[in-house]
């Protein structure tokens, strides 16, 4: 046993668990923790940020980047309430954090004194673990208890402690026990699951899997499935990447965040799998539509929409079971429609980003982005309309990795991933994409990823709204009230913080940027770098609803909607055009 603060002892649990750095904000109740941090400096890193909220978020991405736990801590009274916003981004994602909540000395509680509040009742709904301390002798026990339920219930684990507490001087000794969690256990899948499923897939004239994050990780069996039954696939928004999105079977994603090609193929689909998923939008697909529905959680089947058959089992261990029979189906015109669908979906999206002749698009940026993407980069990505542009350009073939606040979707998620990206797959360049709305929350944390030496390349797109409640406001005949926004110098705003600022308004403005970016990664750039993308205001294609099939929504309809978003029909005909013509 050794003799230490309890503070420190804590620390050192987090170093059992592999955790190398820490976010947060000192403040009087949490000062002992923080000491602990002192004390293991060489072996944890804490990252000193400028909003906990920040530190929360930042802590969320990592677990989505990495698997690994995030961990977080806030002192009493505002900084335990800044934390609310990336706890609840963690839980409604279903990843492990850790946060640590300061809490006045013991003495002080029940006495209305500074900062105090009621913690535990506050974190009850956000966390699967939520403890206060009573002993400085048990905090690392509880600590310990904290992580393992975090990592198996994959969510939040909230620890307040009162800052007496952690003060304390107590005998420390690791545990002896293995540091193990359920995360790798997997499901016997069903054999008459298999056989019954395998059947409905083979009956199917038009099959349609639908990937969730639950099946990140399995890319390589995913893509087997795939190939052998010659099934396209579409995932998630937060599953993106599930798939490599440069291999011919992918079609994309479905929703306001979607492509026509998914759209499409989910209208016309007569099964879908829908895979290791809680997607909560699926209640507006077909609801005739055949259902297959995969998940290792009962709860969530049929919690978004009735299914036909259930497999409660986790996705991988069922799509190698259906491998493992050696069965298949042939390649047929399904397929081959849909390809063609996506092909021509990417030719028109890469048409827009090749053409400034009117400002500046979106899909120039995200283009330009994905030239300049290496194998292990990471993206983290605002909410808004940026989460359209970021699914639909960026490329995940190799080993990137994508993280954006899915469930929860709260602005302000950008920066705060990308440093958690440059701290955690430090062989990647991260990259974080928002809009000026998310950007203008969380901007002052530029300030961290230079004083940590974080060379993040944050890239803001800039058009002086709120665009994707702009969009909704039109949809329902609103009047644009409280959408618009000042502009700002977020270039400048980059250099005031210790970063380097661009600002491109044209494709050879984002060339001669993008080149000095290369430039300076050549000579060791250690300084983030802001690039203010000032895009024009067209609001993206929603692909939510795409009436272009003249055959079910009628030839004015679907010219109508071409003409409001220049899609010429020609090069881009319906999905059940384009079945029409080869059935």
């Amino acid at each position: 046993m050794t003799k230490m603060i309890a503070g420190q002892a804590l620390v050192k649990v987090l170093e059992d668990w592999d955790v190398d750095h820490v976010y947060g904000i000192p403040g009087g109740s949490i000062n002992h923790t923080v000491e602990g941090l002192y004390l293991e400096k060489d072996k944890v890193k804490y990252i000193q940020v400028r909003h906990e909220e920040v530190g929360a978020i930042a802590a969320s991405a990592d677990a989505k980047f990495t698997g690994k736990i995030g961990v977080a801590f806030g002192s009493a009274g505002p900084g335990a309430t800044h934390l609310f916003n990336g706890l609840y981004d963690a839980k409604m994602d279903h990843v492990p954090v850790l946060a640590l909540i300061g809490q006045v000395p013991q003495a002080a509680m029940n006495t209305n004194y500074f900062q105090e509040m009621d913690e535990v009742p506050m974190f009850s709904d956000v966390s699967v673990y939520n403890k206060q301390v009573t002993t400085a002798e048990q905090i690392p026990y509880v600590v310990n208890q904290a992580i393992k339920e975090a990592y198996r219930q994959k969510g939040v684990a909230v620890v307040v402690l009162p800052e007496n507490l952690t003060a304390e001087e107590i005998d420390y000794k690791p545990t002896r026990t293995p540091l193990t969690v359920a995360d790798d256990f997997k499901q016997t899948v069903d054999p008459s699951a298999v056989s019954d499923t395998l059947k409905m897939i083979k009956e199917a004239k038009r099959p349609l899997i639908y990937a969730g994050r639950g099946l990140l990780g399995a890319r390589d069996t995913l893509t087997k499935f795939s190939e052998q039954f010659n099934i396209p696939v579409m995932n998630t928004v937060p599953a993106t990447g599930v798939i490599s999105t440069d291999h011919p079977n992918f079609i994309g994603t479905t929703g306001r965040l979607g492509t026509k090609s998914g759209f499409e193929a989910i209208q016309n689909a007569d099964l879908i799998l829908f895979l290791a998923s809680e997607y909560p939008f699926a209640n507006f697909w077909p609801q005739d539509t055949k259902m297959i529905q995969v998940n290792n959680n009962s709860y969530d089947i049929g919690k978004r929409i009735d299914v036909d058959y259930a497999v409660i089992a986790d996705a991988k261990s069922y799509l190698q079971a259906l491998i493992d029979t050696g069965e298949s189906r042939p390649k047929d015109a399904w397929l081959e429609a849909n390809q063609e669908n996506k092909h021509n979906w990417d030719k028109w999206i890469d048409s827009l980003a090749d053409d400034d002749s009117d400002g500046l698009n979106a899909e120039s940026v995200t283009k330009k982005i994905a030239e300049m993407a290496g194998p292990n980069d990471t993206y983290a990505v605002d909410t808004g309309n940026v989460s359209e542009w970021s699914v639909r350009g960026l490329p995940m073939n190799k080993n990137q990795r994508f993280a954006i606040s899915g469930l929860f979707a709260t602005m302000g998620f950008g920066v705060p991933g990308g440093m958690a990206g440059a701290l955690s797959v430090p062989e990647g360049q991260a990259w974080s994409l928002s809009g000026d709305g998310g950007f203008s929350m969380v901007s002052q944390d530029i300030i961290t990823e230079a004083r940590y030496g974080l060379p993040v390349i944050n890239v803001v797109f800039s058009n002086d709204r709120f665009g994707f409640i702009w969009y909704e406001q039109m949809q329902t005949k609103q009047h644009f009230y409280g959408v618009d926004l000042t502009d700002a110098d977020w270039a400048k705003v980059a250099e005031g913080l210790g970063g380097i600022g661009f600002t491109v308004k044209n494709i050879k403005d984002l060339d001669e940027v993008f080149a000095k970016i290369k430039d300076l990664q050549a000579n060791g750039n250690t300084k983030p770098i802001v690039i203010d993308a000032k895009i024009k205001q067209d609001d993206p294609v929603a692909t939510a609803f795409m009436p272009l099939d003249p055959k079910v929504f009628g030839e004015d309809t679907a010219d109508a909607f071409a003409k409001q978003y220049h899609i010429d029909r020609k090069q881009q005909p319906s999905l059940g055009e384009i079945l029409r013509g080869k059935e």
